[in-house]
């Protein structure tokens, strides 16, 4: 499975702990050997799909983009608060 990111992903991993990134890797996989593990999104944010996991007892929610069977597009982590709003402003 080929996994893109965006720039606006790679931002975010760069300021998690080491510990998080564990966190955050293993929901990677989870992704990539079920990629239709998240819930599908519809209006304006159609194609995407968002995968809910807790990460240091916090809710997080990691939003992407299947492109094809072989690749997935890592679009944004990050808490719920503002989530959905900040995920609009980075897909338009």
């Amino acid at each position: 499975m080929r996994i893109l990111v965006t720039p606006t992903f790679e931002r975010t991993v760069k300021k998690l702990h080491r510990q998080q990134k564990v966190v955050l890797d293993e929901a990677v996989r989870t992704i990539a050997s079920q990629p239709d593990i998240g819930e599908a999104k519809a209006a304006d944010l159609i194609g995407i799909r968002v995968y809910k996991f807790r990460m240091d007892n916090l809710l997080c929610l990691l939003a992407y983009r299947v492109l094809d069977e072989n690749t997935l597009k890592l679009l944004m982590v990050g808490p719920h608060e503002n989530f959905y709003r900040n995920l609009k402003r980075t897909e338009h």
